[in-house]
C-alpha cells in the first residue's frame, strides 16, 4: 500500500512548436504549472518532524523552485535545432533568459524533461519508501501532459 501526494509551482514562461501546422509555431507564453507526483510510504519514526508524511511539502517546493521554476520563469524556451527562433532570441542579447533544449518544447516533452530534472532530487531522511512516481505539465487550464517511467 502506497501513498501518493502532489506539490506544484507556476511559471510564465515562453516557447514555439516550429514546425507545428497552426499558430503555435509562433513565439508565444503560457502560465505553466509543473506538477511533481511522489509516491511512497509514510514516515513512521515516532516523534519525527515528518512522521505521518511522505516528505515534507516545503521541501518538495524548495526542489521545484530550484530547478523548475527558477530556470523557466520569464524565460524563452527554445528547441535547440529551431535556428530561427534562436537567431531572434539572440538580437535581445545576454540579459534576455532563454533555455535552450535539446526537444521541441511541446507540454509532453516538458513532462519528461522536468521529471529526469527533478528525480534525482527526491530522497528521504527517515528511510522510507519515496519515489518521483510521474510529472504534470499544465500549459493551459484545459490541456495537461503526464510523463511517468
Amino acid at each position: 500500500m502506497t501513498t501518493k501526494i502532489r506539490r506544484w509551482v507556476e511559471t510564465d514562461t515562453g516557447h514555439r512548436i516550429p514546425n507545428h501546422s497552426s499558430k503555435c509555431r509562433n513565439m508565444h507564453g503560457h502560465r505553466y504549472r509543473w506538477e511533481a507526483e511522489l509516491e511512497g510510504d509514510v514516515v513512521t519514526d515516532v516523534g519525527a518532524s515528518e512522521e505521518g508524511m511522505l516528505i515534507d511539502f516545503a521541501d518538495i517546493s524548495m526542489i521545484l523552485m530550484q530547478h523548475i521554476h527558477d530556470v523557466v520563469d520569464h524565460a524563452f524556451i527554445v528547441y535547440e535545432g529551431d535556428t530561427r527562433a534562436l537567431e531572434a532570441l539572440s538580437s535581445m542579447g545576454d540579459g534576455h533568459r532563454t533555455l535552450v533544449v535539446p526537444f521541441i518544447p511541446t507540454a509532453e516533452n516538458l513532462a519528461k524533461w522536468a521529471f529526469e530534472l527533478i528525480e534525482p532530487h527526491i530522497s528521504s531522511a527517515y528511510g522510507n519508501i519515496l519515489r518521483l512516481h510521474s510529472f504534470h505539465v499544465r500549459e493551459t487550464p484545459k490541456s495537461w501532459a503526464t510523463w511517468s517511467p
